[in-house]
This record gives C-alpha cells, structure tokens and sequence, in this order.
C-alpha cells in the first residue's frame, strides 16, 4: 500500500513546490497547471482502457464495465474541457470606469430598467424597485414588468415613481414579459439606447448603470454580463449549518468560470444582472422564447450579428439565493432543460445554419458534457461497487492499490490545481453533494429536452415565504436513504456475511468506494432536511459607533448587527421598551421603536414610513452588508460536516 500510494505524495510535494512561484491572473502559469492535470488525466484513462476492462464477452461484468468506462470517459473529456477554458482569465474592472457626467447627464445615454416579476411578495418587490429608483445615473427609466397582473403592484410602482407595465397573458413567459416591454418602449418618442435586466429580487447597487454603460463605448459589446450575488445563504449551507465556511454554490461559476469564458470570448448572458444594447435586441427581434433560458440564447443570437457578451466580475446586484431545496432542484432543473433545448436548435455546436465560431461551439459542447456525462457519471458511481460486493459484478477489472498508482496523482493534481484556480471555491466532495442533490431533476431534464425539445414550460424560482419550520424533502430522502441503505448492506454483505477471499484485493477497493459513497450520501440525506430559517431580513454584524438621541439627549453607542428593518446596539444605559430614539445609521437619523432590552444592550425596529424604508434599503444594499466570501477552510468545512452528521 505504501507503494501505491508514493506517485500520489509525490505529486502533492511537486505541486506544492511549484505553486508558490506562481501567478493566479498567469495565462502561462494557469496553462502550466492545466496541462499538467491533462496529461495525468490521460495517464489515467489509458490505463482505464487497457488494463481495467472486463473481457469483450457477452457477460455482467462487460455488460457493465463497457457503459461505465464510456460514462467515465465522457465525464473526464468535460473535466479537460473545464481545464482549458480556465487555462484563462480576464478582469474588466480597470477597463470599466464611471464619467462623472453620466451621474447626473440627463442627455446621457437613455436605458430602460425592466424588473421582471411574476409571483413574488411584496417585501421583495419593494426593496428592488426602490433599489432600482435610487441609481446615480442621469437618463433612465424604471419598468415594473408584472405577468402577476396584481393591482396592489400597479399601486406601489405608482408610489415609488416607476412605470407599471402588464400584459393580457403569460405567453412564453420571461421572454414573452420581456418581448412585450421592448414593444412598448420601442413605440415610445424616445426609444432607449439600452436595457438593463432585473430579477425581482436583485436590489442593484446605486452605481450598476454607471459601471456596466462605461464597457458599451465599444460598439461591438452587447452585452455586459455582471455576477449575482445573494444576500441570503442557499439551501445546502443552511441544512448544513455550514454557512459560514462554504460558498454559495454560485460563487465558483460568477467569480471563476465566467471570467475564463469571457477571457475566451465565450461569457453569455445570465438574465438578471445584465445591460444589453436595444439595438442589438432590435436586430434579433427580441428575446428568443424558442428556450426555457432565453438569457443563455440572447448572446448566442447577437453573435450572429457580430455583437459579443462581456463579463464585469463586480458585485453590481444582491439578489436571494434559493431559499428551499426544491426551488434550487427547479432552478437547475430549468437551466438544464433550457440547455438542451438550445443544443437541439438552430444555435446548437453541431448546427449547420448557426454562424457561431470553433470556440463557441466547443464552450457549447462544455456545457452540453457537463450537464449530461457528469451528472450521470455520478449516478452511475453510486451503484458500481455494491454490484461488485453484492453480486460480484466486476466492472472495474483492478484492486485498489492499482488504482492508487494511476488514479490518485491525477486526483491530487487536478483538486489542488481547482482549489488554486478557484481561490478556495471548489472542494470535490461539496461538489458530489450539490450534484447528487439535483442529479434526478437534471437526467431528467436531460432527456426531456434531447427527446422533446419543445413545448415546455417555464418554471419560476419561488421567493420568499414562510421559512418557520423544519421540512423533509421526502421524495429525495427516500431515494438517496435508500441508496444509503444499500450501500451499507453490501458493504456488510461482502465483508461480515459472505467475505470474498479470492477477490479480497478488488473488494478493498470496493469497499473504500463504497465508504466514500455512504459519507456523500449521508451528507445528502440531512440537506434533504430542511433546516427552518426564522428571521425574514437578512442581519449581519457590525462593529462601528452609532450616535443615539433621546429626550434631547445624545450618546454613542456600538452597532452589533443590522438589517433593512431594524438593528441591535451594545450600550450600558439602554432606554426602555416602547420608547422612542433617533439612531444616526445610514448616513442620516432615523427614527426606531425599542423593541426589548438585550444582556447588553438593546434592539429596536426602524420605523415603518415609506421615506425611512426607501433611504434604510438605497442605503443598506450600498454598502458593505453581504458577507465577504474569502475561501473555503477544509478543516471548518470537516468540523461543520461532522457537527451536522453527529451532533
């Protein structure tokens, strides 16, 4: 064993040697890295292909072995594709400036705002619109999209100083909402010059316009792509309890990947967050509705009139995040769907008609591999070595310290060249998680939209509700509990009841396989536990003086945490319950009831006039209130796994 494991510690110490001496925004550095895990990849696979297949006969173990070496293959063919768009990078934000004559220039360019909403409540509309109203650019209007066709909406865009536009259906849905305001904007005397894109959750930061329109003086950008950001933690962190220490799952495609497609010239628009030229959108007759992600068509679509889609990797928008498992399973769910549907149109990597580049077909041809072979790779994985321990299916022809040899270089390679790239957003066995969590609803969608490409309709992410209490996600938990059960059984099966004493080698390999897949598997099972999540407004810590007036009084003292709606200070003499203050939070006083004493201080609740709620929420998303996302820590990571788990 000590044998097999001396080619994996040797390249963990070269890897360690050579990384310091390197350079993240390093094309050459970054290449180095890619090729290297590249060439161990295929040391692997040959090995795989020449040493590890059952004999080409007409038994279980071929009947197996075959589909899975195909499946593998295929998902290490997406891994060396994923190498080579991250071999690059690109960082736009020296390039992207702010004219200070655009800040207040009413003859500056004119934009559109369109916040596109459907079903969302009230709270959340109301901080995006007010979000939206209060941007320091001097030209713009703001359209509220509402395919909800809901009065009390028509009523509060009326209130906050915004147009109002409805429809009489929901015909293609987010494209259709969209199509239709581009008609009516483009009826107008004045016609836009461009149009930004809003979720109804994404509360833009008062200097997006000003920072995406400074990328559009180039006459061939149609698109500036900026990343979502959330002010709220996604589902797996929450049922984790591990949100502290991992990422929302977004962070490594926003703050890695897009910035290595666009280095490629292959960034594409991601719906919210965007401002996209009108003439271009004039040119292509709107937004495509011939896909469920007619954000991801967009770019493809202007492509074909030589308009390219840029990435401005800054934090612009706030938006939430998936706050229940079954709205993130949908989301992926849809974008997968929407995916296959543009590989089976006229904009697909193998069509004939599409006038789309090499690269952009074989960015296609990415995606494409790691929507499908990935995630059935995965699957597949779960059931391969409890085949070998229940029935003695031997599909992989190797025992575990052959394996060691030639699988473990590639691996150490390649996770610490993801974790360097990613700066600490990428981590193997989170990812086998988040993956297996949606793997069903994506096959699925896989096959819906290679079969059937069309007729399907668009399912929105559910925002907001009522998040008070624990929820089982049953349908998963009994699929993935199941698979648990199984796995432990054969384990149990080959090695306490009927132990294999001539295929001992192989079943060690099996059964650390089998281990490893009963550890990601438990961890799947509690993020099918949805956790509660009692407060409605997001908090966040503070440490800074607040100046407090009472009675005519005034006082420091510390700010311990705050939200949209109210903040919990540290001060030795705390007024009374009920009672009435003016805190000087946000730039400006405001009024706020104390709502209870606290061990060491007190907490109280903004008052609840619209004037307060508009400057409170400009102000709250402007400043520096998201949590700050620096790198995953592997040991935390470990410790709140274990919490999870054992505790």
């Amino acid at each position: 064993m000590t044998t097999a494991l001396t080619p994996g510690l040797l390249t963990l110490g070269a890897f360690m040697a050579i990384v310091p001496l390197l350079r993240r925004d390093s094309t050459q550095a970054r290449a180095f890295l890619a090729i290297v895990s590249v060439a161990l990849l295929l040391r692997y696979l040959h090995w795989r292909l020449t040493s590890t297949l059952p004999p080409p006969h007409l038994t279980a173990d071929a009947v197996i072995g075959y589909p899975f070496m195909l499946l593998e293959a295929a998902s290490l063919v997406a891994v060396a594709l994923s190498l080579l768009f991250l071999s690059r990078t690109i960082d736009r934000t020296k390039a992207a400036g702010i004219d200070g004559r655009t800040t207040t220039d009413p003859g500056a360019p004119l934009i559109d705002v369109f916040i596109c909403t459907y079903n969302e409540e009230r709270s959340i509309l109301e901080r995006t619109i007010i979000g939206a109203t209060g941007m320091e650019y001097g030209n713009y209007r703001v359209w509220v999209l509402d395919d909800g066709r809901r009065p009390w909406l028509r009523r509060l865009a009326s209130e906050l100083n915004c147009h109002y536009l409805t429809r009489p259906d929901n015909h293609h849905a987010k494209a259709g909402n969209i199509n239709h305001a581009l008609k009516h904007v483009g009826a107008l005397p004045e016609r836009p010059d461009f149009v930004a894109i809003l979720d109804a959750d994404f509360v833009p930061r008062p200097d997006f316009l000003a920072r995406t329109i400074s990328l559009m003086d180039d006459p061939t950008v149609g698109v500036v792509q900026t990343p979502q950001h959330f002010i709220n933690p996604d589902p797996i962190q929450t049922n984790l309890a591990a949100t502290d220490v991992w990422p929302d799952e977004q962070r490594f495609f926003f703050d890695i990947l897009m910035p290595a497609k666009d280095a490629w010239c292959v960034a594409f628009c991601c719906g919210t967050s965007s401002l996209i030229r009108y003439a271009g959108l004039v040119q292509i007759r709107g937004f495509p509705t011939d896909s469920v992600t007619e954000d991801y068509l967009v770019t493809l679509r202007l492509k074909e009139y030589g308009l390219t889609t840029i990435y401005l990797n800054e934090r612009l928008t706030i938006g939430l995040a998936p706050e229940g498992l079954k709205e993130y399973i949908t989301q992926r769910a849809r974008w997968c769907l929407g995916f296959m549907q543009i590989i089976r149109g006229r904009s697909g990597p193998l069509s004939r008609t599409s006038k789309l580049s090499f690269i952009d077909r074989l960015s296609l041809v990415d995606a494409f591999m790691s929507w499908s072979a990935v995630y059935t790779s995965k699957v597949a994985g779960l059931v391969v070595p409890w085949l070998f321990l229940l029935f003695g299916i031997k599909a992989v022809q190797a025992d575990l310290t052959e394996l060691l040899r030639f699988f473990l270089p590639f691996y150490v390679w390649h996770g610490l060249t993801m974790a360097w790239l990613s700066r600490g957003r990428s981590l193997a066995m989170m990812t086998d998680v988040s993956q297996l969590i949606a793997a069903p609803a994506v096959l699925k969608a896989v096959a819906a939209g290679l079969l059937k490409p069309k007729g399907h309709k668009f399912k929105v992410t559910a925002k907001g509700g009522d998040r008070d209490r624990r929820f089982v996600e049953w349908p998963l938990l009994r699929l993935y509990g199941s698979t648990l059960l199984v796995t432990l059984a054969a384990v149990a099966y080959a090695f306490i009841l009927h132990l294999r004493g001539e295929n001992i080698a192989y079943g060690g390999l099996a059964l650390a396989w089998s281990l490893y897949n009963a550890f990601i598997l438990a961890v799947v099972c509690f993020v099918c536990i949805e956790q509660p999540r009692k407060r409605k407004a997001e908090r966040f810590d503070r440490n800074e003086a607040v100046l407090l007036r009472q009675d005519g009084k005034s006082h420091l003292a510390r700010l311990a945490d705050i939200s949209i709606t109210g903040a919990r200070l540290i001060d030795p003499d705390p007024p009374l319950p009920g009672s009435t203050i003016e805190c000087r939070i946000y730039g400006r006083s405001i009024a706020a009831i104390v709502v209870r004493r606290t061990p060491d201080g007190f907490a109280v609740r903004f008052e609840e006039g619209m004037d307060t709620r508009v400057h409170a929420i400009r102000a709250f998303y402007a400043g520096e209130y998201v949590r700050a996302y620096r790198g995953v820590r592997a040991l935390p990571v470990g410790k709140a796994l274990l919490m999870r788990l054992f505790g």
